[in-house]
């Protein structure tokens, strides 16, 4: 078996990455699989993209033009939109490949359109990272049963507010216009197959859950002190973690929740200290009442499993989540997490056995979560034991990939139908 896997990046964002950590894990498996990427950033030999200097500056200018063509709608809708309109120019090497079956993972910046899905003529497993595949052009959009991903983007169902040419309309009815071939789509959670299932582009695919995969030797519990002595973090205080990419600036990952959380609990813990990552500290920070420790981006495995074994709780305040990497690293390092009750966020926790899941978006209750974890010395032994225990049987590799290779052979013999 030959999976070829599709991505955009081999390293930026936590897609890439999920990316990344599954074709490397399907290495050490011993599959015979390579990974295509517009941008390449590691230096693997088993990952293609366009070769030099000149192919990496192109694979990072691409996303400009879709950013261009989205200044044409006017949505209140803030995060991210792929029109996906630049062909790619690979349709035909892809088609011409040895590969057995395409495992697509996050295929936008316009690292392949619309249509050039549509185009690929071999077996196609899709990994889906967030909702863009049966949405518009959002990557993440309202999940209610008014939304339009669930009823069709219909000229008369766009949402008051929004003006301009409706790109969200234009992109969905190229999807359905170009999209004919037969998909097994895969989700790290429970909550997205739903969507997926639930929605008027893609309801008919077959889903299947499966969560993305952990190197459990890299991401284990590391020594407390010897982990915050490396970090340079201080060695008795209580430490809550949270991370994002871009740290507060994308709303749906909740900073301002965790925020005002903070403020509530600044007086019940002495010492209690924030540790962030994902951001370097901004020219004013907020004053919560609580110390900030402020750590930049981190790319390397190593120092974050040095980090989620320094804290003591990992906090991830999202309103939406597919699987969040953050929440499941923490775990297989023995550091509880709470999180709300909502989409995607059970499948990372159980309440009460390996962190809290909080009323949703309930900010009193989030905070009192954090006093849970961090109240009861034998509980929170109970919990990181349970945490760590919990990623080992669910998220290491050789778990992980022994759930993909059916889905490949599945999609491989439904191409020979």
């Amino acid at each position: 078996m030959k999976p070829l896997l599709l991505s955009q990046s081999d390293s930026v964002g936590g897609a890439a990455r999920a990316t990344l950590r599954l074709h490397r894990a399907l290495l050490r498996s011993g599959i015979e699989t390579r990974m295509r990427v517009g941008v390449k950033r590691s230096d693997l030999a088993t990952i293609d993209s366009q070769p030099g200097k000149l192919g990496l500056a192109v694979g990072m200018a691409r996303p400009f033009v879709g950013e261009f063509l989205m200044s044409f709608q006017k949505t209140l809708n803030p995060i991210m939109h792929s029109p996906a309109i630049l062909p790619s120019g690979i349709v035909k090497s892809l088609n011409a490949s040895t590969a057995d079956v395409l495992n697509l993972h996050w295929i936008n910046n316009e690292f392949l359109t619309i249509e050039d899905i549509g185009r690929l003529r071999k077996p196609i497993v899709w990994t889906m990272h967030d909702m863009w595949p049966f949405c518009g052009a959002e990557h993440y959009a309202p999940d209610d049963m008014a939304t339009r991903w669930r009823n069709g983007y219909l000229p008369g169902n766009r949402l008051s507010g929004h003006g301009g040419f409706d790109i969200d309309r234009w992109t969905w009815r190229r999807k359905q216009k170009a999209w004919r071939t037969h998909m097994h789509i895969v989700t790290p959670s429970r909550w997205l197959a739903d969507c997926v299932k639930g929605s008027a582009l893609l309801g008919d695919q077959p889903v299947i859950v499966i969560p993305n995969p952990l190197d459990t030797r890299q991401f284990r519990p590391w020594p407390k002190q010897l982990a915050r002595q490396i970090l340079g973090l201080p060695p008795d205080s209580p430490l809550v973690l949270f991370g994002a990419i871009g740290g507060g600036a994308d709303p749906r990952k909740g900073w301002d929740l965790l925020q005002a959380a903070l403020v509530l609990i600044a007086n019940d813990v002495p010492g209690i200290r924030c540790v962030i990552f994902g951001q370097t500290e901004p020219v004013n920070p907020p004053r919560l009442g609580v110390h900030l420790h402020w750590m930049g981006r981190l790319n390397d495995d190593a120092t974050l499993a040095l980090l989620y074994s320094a804290t003591d709780v990992m906090v991830v305040p999202s309103r939406q989540e597919n699987l969040p990497q953050s929440g499941t690293e923490a775990q297989a390092c023995g550091c509880p997490v709470v999180a709300f009750n909502c989409t995607g966020l059970p499948d990372v926790v159980v309440h009460g056995e390996t962190g809290y899941l909080a009323a949703p978006y309930d900010v009193e209750d989030f905070a009192n979560g954090i006093l849970w974890v961090l109240e009861n010395r034998d509980r929170y032994t109970h919990l990181s034991v349970s945490a760590h225990a919990r990623a080992e049987s669910l998220w290491a590799e050789e778990v992980v990939v022994n759930q993909y290779l059916p889905v490949y052979q599945q999609a491989i013999m439904a191409n020979c139908e």
